[in-house]
């Protein structure tokens, strides 16, 4: 039996490679929300207000159900969070290809 290794979870569970990084993606948003959440120590009132979402759309953010939020929406709560959410484009598997045709 052959173990697979894989860079992180997403990699093992989704075979769509557009899929995955958009799974990717959302979880690191969310993970960087919830940090910037438990660094506020208010209550759960106060931090919905400031999100500009509900307590039951709050609860689903901190319980990581992440398949709840678009990557636009929580985009969007990052931004409101103040989070500075930047783009990063890698080019290394076109290169690889690249390299591969030549």
């Amino acid at each position: 039996m052959k173990i697979e290794v894989y860079e992180n979870v997403w990699d093992a569970l989704e075979d769509d490679p557009v899929e995955r990084e958009r799974l990717k993606m959302r979880s690191r948003l969310m993970t960087a929300l919830k940090i910037r959440i438990e660094s506020w120590h208010v209550s759960p009132a106060r931090v919905a207000k400031r999100l500009g979402i509900t307590q039951r759309r709050l609860s689903d953010l901190r319980r990581g159900r992440f398949n709840k939020f678009s990557l636009g929406a929580l985009f969007d709560l990052a931004t409101r969070a103040g989070l500075k959410v930047t783009l990063s484009i890698d080019e290394t598997e076109k290169k690889k290809a690249a390299k591969r045709a030549a």
